[in-house]
């Protein structure tokens, strides 16, 4: 016998360039991948029974107070991942969604700043000794100074920016000359501050975390190369996370791995956890990882309210422990009504 949910009015927040139509009857993957995530979402929610209303947001926060004004929602579902065109903008659009009392799915303000800043992530987790690389922050119009204790190689990003923007195989640099030139490019390119991190040579691993207080781990999913030349870093490109055909050429998979032993799948996910409440994250997030060949894990990056399209890697590890996709959305949404602001009552 199917669950009886509670029928909730549900604002999706997403940018206004993404808002899906009622069908994608007749396009073809090319043409859905954009607004994927929020056509699965808002369709999902649909057949769930719950009323769902689609907002498109870019600049201007008075068209969610207007819509909830006039259309009083339960819940909004955030799927926003910037405003005004910056990234780190996201988090006060959800501070102005507390300011209105309107619950929300997904990471609290806090959460998603420390998250966002890659170097403030390390710092933190550096002083509850959790293991981060080593790195040095690259501000816009500054001279690059390596630190001496910053060894190579290192991995050069934008201190900021998500989605493995800006990620290259020549992101990672083995001389100050290089160095140098790849962080020019982050700031050409980005207009962000760079981050330079030790290079984690070692397996990319994945953990789906949810939860406000009580925390809940998914399976680890780990991220294989098959097909890339042998002398080639294994790193989550800007190619190898959004193009397919280069996925394909590469053979990207992404799987459970099965040569952990019981004891090392525990360690990685109380590490996932540690981290989780050490940045505050609420509602759910994804932990990326590195494990060295010695079996040390490395926080590479925390990531707030992760993509979520039907078949992508935090639903389908979801689905390897039973919760399927309609489980997974209305789970978000339980945590979403349940939590609560610090010191509010």
């Amino acid at each position: 016998m199917a669950k009886r949910r509670q029928k909730l009015r549900i604002l999706v927040l997403m940018h206004e360039d993404l808002v899906p139509p009622e069908s994608v009857e007749g396009l073809s993957e090319k043409e859905i991948a954009p607004f994927k995530t929020e056509f699965d979402v808002c369709a999902t929610l649909r057949e769930m029974g719950h009323e769902v209303r689609p907002l498109g947001v870019s600049s201007d926060l008075s068209v969610i107070r207007e819509a909830n004004e006039q259309w009083q929602p339960n819940i909004a579902f955030n799927l926003l991942e910037e405003f005004d065109g910056v990234g780190v903008y996201d988090a006060h659009v959800v501070s102005y969604l507390e300011l209105l009392r309107l619950p929300y799915t997904g990471c609290n303000p806090r959460g998603l700043m420390l998250a966002h800043d890659k170097a403030l992530t390390k710092m933190i987790l550096r002083h509850h000794r959790i293991g981060v690389p080593r790195f040095a922050v690259f501000p816009l119009d500054r001279k690059v100074r390596r630190p001496k204790r910053l060894a190579f190689p290192l991995l050069v990003k934008s201190l900021t920016e998500e989605g493995s923007v800006g990620i290259s195989q020549a992101s990672i640099v083995y001389d100050d000359d290089k160095l140098a030139e790849r962080v020019a490019f982050v700031h050409r390119t980005c207009q962000t501050d760079a981050i330079a991190e030790q290079y984690i040579d070692g397996r990319e691993m994945y953990v789906g975390v949810l939860g406000n207080e009580r925390l809940f781990t998914l399976p680890i999913w780990e991220l294989t190369f098959t097909k890339l030349r042998e002398a080639a870093p294994r790193i989550a490109t800007g190619r190898i996370k959004w193009d397919y055909k280069y996925q394909e050429k590469v053979g990207i998979e992404t799987q459970e791995p099965t040569d952990l032993s019981p004891a090392e799948k525990k360690n990685i996910h109380h590490f996932c956890k540690r981290v989780y409440r050490a940045l505050s994250l609420s509602g759910y997030a994804r932990m990326d990882l590195r494990l060295n060949p010695e079996g040390q894990v490395f926080l590479i990056e925390a990531n707030p309210n992760p993509q979520l399209a039907y078949g992508e890697d935090f639903a389908e590890s979801a689905e390897a422990v039973g919760v399927g996709y309609e489980d997974l959305l209305q789970k978000i949404l339980n945590l979403g009504l349940r939590y609560r602001l610090r010191g509010q009552a």
